[in-house]
């Protein structure tokens, strides 16, 4: 009987998350049965993330993706985290080994960097101003990689200044004093950095809106979001609308589903083209379903 291998995601207002589609085709590529389990608070509302990591555990999960809000609050539930992980400090994946020990990883980092250097290119950074709105867990893996792509100076926003200020002594900490700034206001900032990265949730489905005023936004930036539920936030409709260049967050989403699916499954490596056309066909799917309703 051929063994049924149990991953799944934990987070908020996730029920149009692709990574069941990517995933399981992924398993099915490998020659594996896997089937990949959406774990929502905002439907499981008398459910803690304490509770849900248990049962992932008990009942033989492989591991958890982990996401908003949970991207920190994790790091003290795990059994072990890994280097990187630590550095950002905070974990999207949590691989559960056969007796039950937890480990943190973070393939966010990698996901950014990758569909960035796919989507938009280095020079778009390099050696130049960046503005990022959001510092929790999402920006903190989208700042460190920022940094690794080359950023001259990363001006950081979140409505939580003292969140902001915790991530900025970080990134200080690892790449020098001069290599970011705490923003003032995002839409005075934004009229002297290269571009714009959203890694807030303002702008995915349950969560309303655009993150600063688009009509900043100028035809020689770029405007980067996270967000893949809409494929199209409003920001980069807007932004796009202005001439700018724009990066949705389906590649991020790809990209760092390749780097844990690796860890899911022990070493196996997912074909990344198969998966950006499995998340295409998967995001036309529920469009479809959603626009109907």
């Amino acid at each position: 009987m051929t063994q049924r291998i149990l991953v799944g995601l934990i987070g908020s207002h996730i029920g149009g998350s692709l990574a069941p589609a990517l995933h399981e085709d992924a398993f099915a590529a490998a020659g594996k049965v896997g089937h990949y389990h959406l774990m929502d608070v905002n439907v499981l509302k008398d459910r803690r993330l304490e509770e849900l990591l248990a049962a992932a555990r008990s009942t033989g999960f492989a591991g958890v993706n982990i996401t908003f809000p949970f991207k920190e609050a994790v790091i003290p539930l795990l059994d072990s985290v890994s280097t990187e992980a630590k550095e950002i400090g905070a974990v999207n994946t949590v691989v559960i080994d056969k007796d039950g020990r937890m480990t943190g990883h973070n393939t966010d980092r990698s996901g950014f960097r990758g569909a960035f250097l796919e989507t938009l290119g280095a020079s778009w950074v390099q050696g130049k101003p960046v503005l990022l709105l959001g510092a929790g867990g999402a920006g903190r893996a989208v700042a460190f990689a920022l940094m690794d792509l080359g950023v001259g100076v990363l001006k950081l926003h979140d409505v939580d200044k003292d969140r902001a200020m915790r991530l900025c002594a970080d990134l200080k900490a690892r790449f020098g004093e001069a290599r970011c700034q705490i923003s003032g206001p995002p839409e005075q900032e934004a009229r002297s950095v290269s571009g714009i990265v959203n890694a807030t949730p303002i702008g995915m489905r349950g969560y309303p809106g655009t993150p600063i005023d688009p009509a900043v936004v100028r035809p020689e930036q770029f405007v980067a979001d996270v967000i893949y539920s809409p494929l199209e936030t409003d920001l980069l409709l807007a932004a796009k609308a202005h001439g700018a260049k724009v990066m949705g967050g389906a590649g991020m989403c790809v990209h760092q589903a390749v780097d844990a699916f690796r860890l899911f499954s022990g070493g196996v490596e997912a074909d990344r083209k198969r998966m950006h056309l499995t998340f295409d066909a998967a995001a036309r799917r529920r469009d479809a379903v959603l626009s109907k309703g």
